[in-house]
């Protein structure tokens, strides 16, 4: 696969080329469907049943009980199973179920999840406390915040308010005990088909940066001291990862949780600037994907 070439220019002098030319394999790679079961409409025994009665493989992840790796199936399959239909499941790849589990919501907690659409976070936070935190959901386009409240709705999560905003312009007397900001990103991590490619030029990473900064920046001062949150994105970039956190770690009210890796298994990682932080590289079974977990100290 030919990747942008002021994208490789970038993975090169971030990564060198050993590394760039992993992560051009792992652009290529077809991977499979992964889901989670969902607690609040099924039980993982349910789902698993389905997909034996179906005749689809699967196998288990190791460090998360709910999610499956579907063998030599495609999406439409899954989606014809009633299990699906009911919002049993929810198809979600392996990178992107990682920010709700290093977040860890409890019961009783008011959660921001400030890009939620289409809701494939939004529904696992609610999953895992089993509903039992105050999720406030943002989306500011109608289209997405519509089909957002579809999955939750689909899903069962009924712990979960959706605001159509900005996240951005959220009235600063908020104040919340866990964030999640998956923020807006180049996509960097995910680049697989021409459309991505052509889309990819340098007015679209210093756009993500922009919007990253000023959404970290709010994300701060709706959070309780004492709180704590999940900046999280699509991008390999250090210009929207490593970089964006170091931003806010600078003036001392921001400390940084380091992140346990070996908690979730053998992920295929690559090297970062900012050490207890976790860059994904893309693999033939993980989406590259960055996470950081942030602790407000003032």
């Amino acid at each position: 696969m030919q990747i942008p070439t002021f994208l490789k220019e970038l993975l090169h002098k971030q990564y060198g080329e050993e590394q760039t030319a992993r992560i051009e394999e792992g652009f290529a790679a077809r991977r499979p469907v992964t889901l989670r079961a969902n607690p609040l409409r099924s039980s993982k025994q349910q789902v698993e049943q389905a997909l034996s009665m179906a005749g689809i493989g699967y196998r288990q992840v190791p460090w998360y009980d709910d999610a499956l790796i579907i063998e030599q199936a495609r999406e439409s399959e899954i989606a014809a199973l009633e299990v699906y239909a009911g919002g049993g499941v929810y198809m979600q790849s392996l990178s992107s179920m990682l920010p709700p589990l290093v977040l860890q919501p409890g019961k009783g907690d008011a959660v921001l999840d400030m890009a939620a659409a289409p809701g494939g976070k939004t529904t696992q936070m609610a999953a895992l406390t089993g509903n039992g935190a105050g999720i406030t959901a943002c989306e500011k386009n109608k289209i997405r915040a519509d089909r957002l409240r579809y999955n939750l709705d689909r899903q069962g999560a009924r712990s979960v308010l959706v605001m159509q905003t900005d996240a951005r312009q959220l009235d600063e007397l908020f104040r919340f005990d866990k964030v999640l900001l998956d923020a807006p990103c180049s996509g960097s991590g995910t680049l697989q088909t021409w459309r991505d490619q052509l889309r990819f030029e340098p007015t679209l990473v210093e756009r993500s940066v922009k919007s990253q900064r000023a959404l970290l920046a709010k994300a701060l001062k709706v959070l309780k001291v004492g709180g704590e949150m999940v900046y999280s994105t699509c991008s390999i970039l250090q210009q929207e990862n490593e970089d964006i956190v170091k931003e806010v770690l600078k003036p001392g009210k921001v400390e940084l949780i380091p992140i346990d890796a070996e908690a979730f298994g053998d992920l295929p990682l690559l090297p970062t600037t900012l050490p207890g932080t976790v860059c994904i590289c893309p693999d033939p079974l993980f989406e590259g994907f960055f996470v950081a977990k942030l602790r407000r100290v003032k």
